[in-house]
């Protein structure tokens, strides 16, 4: 039999749907007790080898019983599909095995485990967790997020957030939303410029969240039902600290309330006057920060901005203050009046925000 016929249709076969050839050889098959390739080529008209070929790799033919070599018989569906998954069903079995054993080795450390976090309890250091894998990181908050009941407080300095941290957030903040979870958010000032953000605010705030902006003295952090926050970890990019002392939760939670107290409602449009008294509001924490002699990196990680921006808008107010140099500028600005550079023809627009925590 030529190769171009016993190739890709066998494979066919025995993985995917049965060619028209294959299904009328079948067909021809059943109706008889055996049959060789030279009667089913004269009876269907086409040559029947390919369709043997497919049929036999899918096990709905057999070898004639005391027919000889080449002749064939038809096999019933179900007879064919149990011999088909035949090495499947071993596989799994052998699976379900392994997923046994490794489960009994792992629960025999549960005593061990309960007596050592009872002890950890009682002295009160199990109440604070340092997790650094990120990975990690993403699965307890989507686990904590589940069990959500109440509220959910939510602090993102940084400006705009990434496109992919939105799209993985969306699906489990509207879950939480439906469930009648109450869900603050606060953002910097700079976010309220980033196209995804404010897509996605619009859509949260549809289902009843509610998202307000500050300039600056933002912290990143969550906070679940005031029982279990979670909170940045500096210089140690993805990883959280997890709180379950109800002191420090109870801090982070009114750290969060006087930061909500100051922020403005996130406009999902951004009106020519709002956008100029934001980015006047920005320029102004900018000299502030240049005061206290922060360096530009710092400052446009503080206000949520590239750092090619914060340069800018510190240009321009070392023009407003005559200032040569950063030194002379951070004395100018400690030692007069706060000035008022010329106000920006477009708003300030936010850089890449930069992660320190939990996304």
């Amino acid at each position: 039999m030529p190769a171009e016929e016993t190739g890709a249709t066998g494979t066919a076969g025995a993985a995917g749907e049965l060619s028209p050839a294959a299904r009328r050889l079948y067909a021809y098959a059943v109706e008889r007790h055996a049959f060789d390739a030279t009667e089913a080529t004269g009876a269907l008209g086409v040559r029947a080898a390919a369709a043997i070929t497919e049929l036999a790799a899918a096990h709905l033919l057999q070898r004639a019983p005391g027919g000889g070599p080449e002749r064939w018989s038809a096999v019933a569906p179900r007879a064919a599909a149990a011999r088909a998954l035949a090495p499947m069903a071993l596989l799994v079995r052998e699976t379900h095995d392994e997923m046994d054993r490794l489960r009994g080795r792992l629960e025999a450390l549960v005593p061990a485990y309960e007596a050592g976090t009872a002890h950890r309890d009682l002295s009160g250091s199990g109440r604070l967790e340092l997790v650094t894998d990120l990975g990690a990181v993403r699965g307890l908050i989507a686990e904590l997020a589940a069990s959500c009941e109440r509220e959910l407080l939510t602090s993102q300095p940084g400006g705009g957030r990434p496109l992919e941290t939105l799209e993985e957030s969306i699906g489990r903040d509207e879950s939480l939303l439906t469930r009648g979870v109450r869900m603050r958010t606060i953002y910097q000032h700079t976010a309220r410029y980033s196209r995804p953000t404010a897509a996605y605010v619009e859509r949260v705030t549809a289902l009843g969240a509610q998202v307000r902006t500050l300039g600056d003295g933002l912290m990143r952090m969550l906070v679940f039902d005031g029982q279990t926050g979670l909170m940045a970890v500096p210089e140690r990019t993805g990883a959280a600290l997890v709180v379950r002392e109800p002191s420090v939760v109870h801090f982070m939670t009114s750290a969060f309330e006087r930061s909500w107290l100051g922020a403005e409602p996130f406009p999902t449009s951004v009106s020519p006057d709002a956008a100029r008294s934001i980015s006047d509001e920005l320029r102004q924490t900018i000299v502030r920060l240049l005061s206290e002699g922060l360096e530009d990196k710092v400052i446009a990680r503080r206000l949520g901005m590239s750092e090619r921006t914060c340069q800018r808008h510190i240009a321009e107010i070392m023009r407003a203050v005559g200032a040569k140099s950063r030194f002379q500028a951070g004395y100018l600005l400690s030692a007069t009046p706060t000035p008022t550079p010329s106000p920006a023809p477009t708003p300030i627009p936010a850089g890449p925000p930069e992660s320190a925590g939990p996304a």
